[in-house]
């Protein structure tokens, strides 16, 4: 809990992502048809939280090995952040992918 304590008050993309999972959960546990649907709308949106974690975790650690740039410090920020940006595709994705159909009956 300590970590997600010290998440929440260090890093705002966090607690942004944070209040979308507050909005998009139970809309998730709404649209989906079926509760492997619904498993997977909030499940994805659980796995970005935890990706952006362990990223902030990997930013901690390289921030206190030292102030000074090096390229491998760099290339692990830069990576830890690919991570997030690749979970948060996953998720969007995972939701077209599940509702696109319920919304395109029509068409």
């Amino acid at each position: 809990m300590q970590g997600l304590k010290a998440t929440w008050q260090i890093e705002s993309s966090f607690r942004l992502e944070v209040y979308l999972f507050i909005i998009l959960a139970p809309l998730g546990l709404f649209l989906g048809q079926n509760p492997v649907e619904q498993f997977l709308l909030v499940s994805v949106l659980i796995l970005v939280l935890i990706v952006e974690v362990l990223n902030s975790a990997i930013e901690a650690v390289v921030d206190r090995w030292g102030p000074e740039f090096h390229d491998m410090a760099g290339r692990a920020k830069d990576m830890g952040s690919a991570a997030v940006f690749l979970s948060d595709v996953n998720a969007i994705v995972c939701w077209v992918l599940i509702l696109w159909p319920a919304f395109n009956k029509d068409s």
